[in-house]
């Protein structure tokens, strides 16, 4: 006779709670760093990610880079609450890492929120672009600096946009009434803004803040600007909209996944916030991930 199947639920769910208390040598999980066998520690949990390798949005190369050790640092940042669980089997979790058998890895590097000379100017001394530029980059690590600041190959491309930017030229009208002056305007037809400019969507904000993607969404509401939230968000929709304001206008980024079962569920979550968000950007020109050279190999301090 077949188990019923609260049974069959309760059976896995106390294989689950066994495997999760099971406790593994550190030096076991250093064995599997290979595509056919791939080990990672997250949060104190070892993972067996083999079968999820081929379907890493990102490649399976970054993860295997990571093979066989502590992931925690690395995955953290760039990653919303949740992946884990989206993403892997309940197999998947092999148990806890013996901690009595990890050795002390060396300090890593971590986002300045204050930098060495004792935190950043304040913003309304700050004049330009360039001079905010030039501040962030002594407060992020080198990783973020290298993920926000490259672009892919040569930098050919990101070089000559900066380069068209520089050439518009601008003729101010002369002999008009400038008492009062009104920079709100329209995008996309409708949505009303209080800055004529809106956050693109760019990944892995919680690179250079913990706050993320939710401090940028606070500060276009205190300007009245427009956020499109990146589809490779490192935190959920759900939190990034949390503290929204009445009419705050959000817009979502679309990479279509390979299993288009998973773009159609979160577009079902962003359905459930269209009080937020008003439209969906959809990423045509990234078939696969770029070669950022800089995130392979980033800059020194002096670069």
């Amino acid at each position: 006779m077949a188990p019923l199947s609260g049974t069959v639920g309760l059976e896995n769910s106390s294989k689950n709670y066994k495997m999760a208390n099971k406790l593994i040598n550190a030096a076991e999980v250093a064995k599997h760093t290979t595509a056919e066998s791939c080990w990672v520690t997250l949060y104190g949990k070892v993972y067996d990610i083999t079968e999820f390798l081929p379907s890493h949005p990102g490649g399976s190369k970054v993860i295997l880079q990571l093979a066989g050790r502590d992931a925690t640092d690395e995955y953290d940042p760039i990653h919303p609450p949740g992946t884990l669980e989206e993403n892997l089997k309940p197999e998947a979790l092999l148990g806890s890492i013996d901690l009595a058998t990890v050795e002390e890895a060396p300090q890593k590097e971590k986002a300045k929120v204050v930098s060495e000379d004792g935190g950043p100017p304040p913003m309304e001394t700050l004049l330009n672009l360039d001079e905010i530029e030039q501040v962030a980059k002594k407060q992020i690590s080198e990783k973020a600096w290298a993920y926000y600041w490259s672009a892919s190959d040569d930098l050919w491309s990101k070089s000559n946009n900066n380069s068209v930017y520089r050439d518009i030229l601008l003729r101010p009208r002369v002999f008009m009434d400038c008492t009062t002056c009104d920079i709100t305007t329209t995008l996309l037809g409708e949505y009303k803004v209080g800055l004529p400019i809106f956050v693109c969507p760019a990944a892995m904000a919680r690179l250079a803040h913990p706050d993320g993607e939710q401090g940028i969404a606070r500060a276009c509401s205190r300007f009245g600007s427009m956020q499109i939230i990146s589809n490779n968000a490192s935190m959920t929709p759900e939190q990034i909209v949390a503290d929204a304001k009445r009419g705050q206008t959000f817009g979502w980024q679309l990479y279509v996944q390979n299993d288009r079962a998973k773009s159609e569920a979160m577009l079902a979550r962003i359905n459930k916030m269209s009080e937020h968000f008003k439209f969906i950007c959809l990423t045509l020109d990234a078939p696969v991930p770029g070669k950022r050279e800089l995130d392979k190999t980033p800059p020194p301090k002096d670069r």
